[in-house]
């Protein structure tokens, strides 16, 4: 499992703010290359996010379901990458300070190949790949906080 974690200059309610919107998931989440549709009510248990990731022609077009959702707090989705497999995704916001963010992203292949094929390299590649965004969530989240 592949666990990552970022202090954000914004209040948990402004990270929280960025993760409700579900257009800005191919600013921030590495891979993602194009958000296709948002559910009405997203992030709302059971609401989906249809993404195209990977690139041209390999893209693959799933979608990512919100599996549970505390306002401000914490999001868990389960992210499908069809046929290679979907990932359970858990970040969780913690307040650090009176205006900073802990956020703790953590995500596991949970079914499909990817899951059988699951090692240290694949959490390296994980890991590496939820650094940056991280940092992607954090550029966002700053910016849209100070305008």
């Amino acid at each position: 499992m592949a666990v990552v974690r970022r202090i954000i200059e914004a209040t948990p309610q402004r990270v929280f703010s960025v993760l409700s919107d579900g257009w800005t998931y191919s600013d921030w989440v590495v891979g993602t290359v194009h958000i296709r549709d948002v559910d009405p009510g997203w992030p709302a248990v059971g609401t989906h996010l249809y993404h195209k990731a990977g690139p041209w022609p390999l893209s693959l077009h799933d979608k990512s379901t919100v599996l549970a959702v505390e306002q401000d707090r914490r999001l868990t989705l389960r992210a499908g990458l069809w046929p290679l497999g979907e990932a359970t995704v858990h970040l969780e916001l913690e307040p650090a300070g009176p205006s900073a963010t802990k956020v703790t992203m953590f995500e596991e292949f949970a079914k499909g190949p990817l899951r059988l094929i699951q090692s240290k390299l694949n959490d390296l590649v994980l890991h590496r790949r939820n650094i940056e965004s991280l940092r992607r969530l954090s550029d966002i989240a700053t910016r849209e906080h100070t305008s």
